[in-house]
């Protein structure tokens, strides 16, 4: 099939969103499927780029207010649709869909290209973490008319399908996240670079680490409530624009910056404990890439973490904002080594078998459903 994936935020830059992009184009690829990625442009123009067998549309973007690693694309809806009508897909893709994905579904919807929209980030809530609560109601506005245009709307977790129909989209279906268990293995864990950032001297010394972005929706300064813990070394990876206020909020944490591939699957599986104070996941890959390397997950019991973490089996969920319930749950855990033991064996049997191939497979029995119907909704 002709498959027109629209992305908010696509390569250079790396986020969850990103990283489920690219595994699709990698299935898409070895079925043999013809695809066109629309994302925003960097700050240089670009000429023909391909991944993973995807031709991609760079369209010009300027970078978020507080957030330049972030872009924002310009077009407006009629080059959008002179864009999905010269490619001429079968289906369009609307990956985390909120401002060219709202552009998208009606430009495909205004030439009859049924819409696949899928729910990945929690936008709305980011409004009184970055300081203008009074954009909430506009932006779940802006969500619902996306989902209520699109022909199926796929959410990661039950709590964002719960979260969508309690805005009034009811036709949403659970489309999870699938984890590579070769890549994120216990067979990776280094004890050479545990020591080099736990020191050499003291080998009892534990590493709670934290990956994913330094950005104000992921609450990662919460984990101060932890520097102080004995024997104990916190590990923050993962790059972002809070980067020089969380290195002064925690003095004692190792910042390793950005790293991917076979560098953070070694240091994921080097961790002791893994912890996640975002409360705005709507999944959380990165529960799901610690749980593959052997290791137990201590997370905020909201959103996408209620799902991947089973309290008291393969980690703890603390209630939102109970920091001291943070800390009690880490304490129990890192000061217990037949429990973490104990923990990290359960969340490692507990990801097993969700592969991307199987997770994608199914994203393209959705594709099918929406081709086969072929019946456009009603402007709303």
């Amino acid at each position: 099939m002709r498959i027109a994936i629209v992305a908010e935020s696509f390569l250079p830059q790396m986020n969850g969103v990103v990283h489920s992009i690219l595994r699709i184009l990698d299935h898409l690829q070895e079925r043999g499927d013809d695809v066109l990625v629309i994302a925003p442009a960097g700050d240089s123009a670009v000429g023909p780029e391909y991944v993973s067998g995807a031709l991609v549309h760079r369209l010009p973007s300027m970078p978020m207010a507080g957030y330049s690693n972030v872009r924002v694309a310009f077009g407006a809806v009629p080059k959008v649709r002179r864009i999905l009508k010269r490619f001429a897909p079968d289906v369009v893709h609307l990956a985390s869909p909120f401002e060219l994905g709202w552009r998208a579904v009606r430009a495909a919807h205004g030439l009859g290209i049924p819409t696949v929209a899928v729910y990945q980030t929690e936008v709305p809530s980011y409004a009184a973490r970055y300081g203008v609560p009074f954009l909430e109601n506009w932006a779940w506005e802006r969500v619902e008319k996306i989902h209520l245009l699109a022909n199926r709307t796929l959410a990661p977790s039950t709590f964002a399908v719960n979260q969508l129909r309690g805005h009034g989209v009811f036709d949403v279906e659970l489309w999870r996240r699938g984890v590579d268990t070769s890549r994120f293995t216990p067979t990776k864990r280094d004890d050479g670079w545990r020591a080099s950032v736990a020191g050499g001297a003291t080998p009892q010394r534990k590493i709670i680490g934290y990956v994913g972005r330094l950005a104000a929706e992921k609450q990662v300064e919460d984990l101060r409530v932890l520097a102080d813990l004995p024997n104990t070394q916190l590990v923050i990876v993962g790059d972002g624009p809070l980067r020089p206020t969380l290195e002064a909020q925690l003095p004692s944490a190792h910042f390793t910056g950005f790293r991917g591939g076979e560098d953070l699957a070694r240091i994921m599986a080097s961790f002791d404990l893994f912890v996640h104070p975002g409360e705005f996941e709507t999944f959380c890959q990165t529960i799901q890439e610690a749980m593959a390397s052997g290791v137990p997950v201590v997370a905020t019991g909201r959103g996408g973490p209620l799902d991947l973490v089973e309290n008291s089996k393969t980690g703890w969920l603390y209630t939102p904002g109970s920091l001291n319930e943070l800390r009690s749950y880490v304490q129990d855990l890192i000061g217990d080594d037949a429990k973490r033991a104990a923990f990290a064996e359960a969340a490692l049997q507990s990801v097993q078998g969700r592969t991307w191939s199987s997770i994608c497979a199914e994203l393209v029995g959705h594709y099918d459903d929406v081709i086969a119907a072929r019946a456009p909704l009603a402007v709303r």
